[in-house]
């Protein structure tokens, strides 16, 4: 992969997600072909990413999928890209163990130079001593540059470009405090409930890094810091072009997808779906699904959001009831698993669901409680992968599960797999190939 960049940072919280969405933004606006990309199993913002960029963009995970997997994934997304801008995660070096699928870890296997985003507050000359830190704590990647985040003023920004001179590297921008650079946040994520398409907000985003962003010479120390491809590289690209995922076992496959309760959605996994028959239909409208289906697909979501909208729609609910009860093959991640469920309790009442699970998930602030990180388990002899996130809970009767679940170091979870018949179901959000796999 030789056309992009990633967008890292110190830590969370520093700034990363306002220069990649508005980088993403403004090259769009330019006339590039931008592709975006996000490092980690994050659905959110990969939806600010498509609509800032007008195309789909795709997850890099390390612990989800192999290395093969993610060259291949990003070489494919970058052959008809001009520029590719991939937003990271957390800290630069934060991985699940240690650095282990880390951003500089994907930074090192996809060979692109790093952008580090400082949030620059309360700090000046001390910043030499972070940079330095970071810039030499590995020999094994390379930094385009360095963008600081929250510049008070005009002397404080002379002071923090003297730093990058002093240390060695590029001062890309400064970007002064302001609130068109704040998110606000819903659960764990960026709140995608209005506006994600809104073009004014991502112009408004635009113009604001094109104005304390050097971004011409951001482009340029990418293209020239770019390796040229070795032998062994492209022989690794075109064994991964011939050894394409199976053929899906299922050829016709339902999917519920809605602005919020069915949203989570692998842009991976409908790839890994495209040689099959893939119809989608909106439970909020109180859709059904055709009756040849072979799969149904509920992906999560923010269900409890709607939940009263959900429960009014029972045309929906009956054509899964009745499809699960023939047998059909069902798989439900977290919100799609709590609509299987008896009731779904808010904190503006009960609502009953689907009813094909026998239990009940409270999103009420009283029950709520978070269960994060990934996830891994055997069943008939396969490991599946994947990952969780959610504040609900189960109340009363709790599922018991099929099978143990482990943590990304090996320690035992409490993440049940619910198995009923050929529906499969989990708070876990399982990656692409656990799709074909039951």
């Amino acid at each position: 992969m030789n056309n992009g960049l990633i967008i890292a940072a110190p830590m969370s919280g520093s700034g990363k997600t306002t220069v990649a969405r508005g980088l993403m933004a403004l090259l769009h606006r330019e006339g590039y072909r931008v592709q975006p990309m996000k490092c980690g199993p994050d659905y959110i913002d990969t939806k600010f990413h498509e609509a800032a960029c007008g195309v789909p963009s795709i997850n890099l995970d390390l612990f989800m999928a192999s290395e093969q997997h993610v060259v291949e994934q990003a070489d494919r997304y970058a052959a008809n890209a001009d520029i590719c801008v991939v937003e990271g995660m957390m800290g630069l070096f934060d991985g699940y163990d240690h650095e282990r699928g880390s951003v500089y870890e994907i930074a090192k296997l996809l060979g692109l130079p790093v952008v580090l985003v400082v949030d620059a507050r309360s700090a000046a000359y001390s910043m030499a001593a972070l940079l330095k830190g970071f810039l030499s704590f590995r020999d094994d990647i390379r930094f385009a540059g360095v963008i600081f985040n929250k510049v008070g003023s005009e002397r404080h920004q002379r002071m923090l470009r003297e730093v990058c001179d002093d240390v060695g590297v590029t001062c890309l921008g400064c970007l002064p405090k302001a609130t068109i650079a704040e998110t606000k946040e819903r659960y764990l994520g960026l709140d995608f409930s209005n506006g994600t398409a809104d073009s004014s907000a991502f112009d408004s985003l635009a113009d604001f890094i094109g104005q304390h962003i050097d971004w011409q010479t951001l482009l340029q120390l990418t293209m020239e810091q770019q390796p040229e491809k070795g032998k062994d590289t492209e022989n690794m690209a075109e064994n991964l072009l011939v050894n394409k995922p199976a053929e899906p076992p299922f050829r016709h496959i339902a999917i519920a997808r809605s602005d919020e309760s069915f949203s989570f959605i692998y842009q991976n996994t409908l790839d890994a779906m495209n040689r099959a028959d893939i119809r989608f239909f909106n439970p909020e409208l109180n859709e059904t699904f055709p009756a040849d289906t072979d799969l149904l697909y509920l992906p999560g979501g923010y269900p409890e959001k709607h939940a009263e909208v959900l429960a009014k729609a029972t045309k929906t609910k009956d054509c899964i009831s009745e499809y699960a009860a023939k047998g059909g093959h069902v798989i439900a991640e977290c919100g799609g698993m709590m609509y299987l469920c008896e009731h779904i309790i808010t904190d503006d009442g009960e609502y009953p669901m689907c009813g094909i699970l026998p239990y009940s998930v409270s999103a009420r602030k009283q029950d709520r409680h978070l269960s994060l990180g990934y996830r891994r388990w055997i069943l008939n002899g396969k490991t599946f992968r994947g990952h969780e996130f959610h504040y609900s809970q189960f109340v009363g009767k709790k599922p018991p599960t099929i099978a143990t679940v482990y943590d990304a170091r090996g320690e035992i979870v409490d993440c049940p797999i619910l198995r009923q018949g050929n529906v499969l179901a989990s708070y876990t959000h399982w990656y692409w190939e656990s799709l074909f796999s039951f």
